[in-house]
């Protein structure tokens, strides 16, 4: 089965890259949830991913490839489309119209 983000959610790599407890005391006791959750737990302790090692999410994972690429996308359609209506007004220029 192909790895996907529908196949194997962020929530689930995180998990599999021994996440590690990020504790913030400053306003209370520890709130850490017993594991990481597939949403925001919103509590002021959380679960974060190891740090410094290269998987398949964060900022160069799959998620953030494939948002760039349909970016990336977009703005050459937008070039190609302005490209083909400044070639399409200098043609009609020279030819009188």
């Amino acid at each position: 089965m192909s790895r996907t983000d529908k196949t194997k959610p962020v929530w689930v790599r995180c998990a599999e890259h021994d996440p590690r407890p990020v504790h913030d005391h400053r306003h209370g006791g520890c709130d850490l949830p017993p594991a990481p959750a597939r949403e925001d737990s919103g509590t002021r302790c959380r679960w974060e991913h190891s740090a410094g090692i290269t998987c398949c999410m964060g900022p160069n994972g799959r998620a953030a490839k494939r948002e760039m690429g349909e970016m990336n996308r977009a703005e050459n359609r937008r070039n190609r489309q302005a490209a083909r209506r400044e070639a399409r007004r200098r043609a009609a220029d020279e030819n009188g119209g």
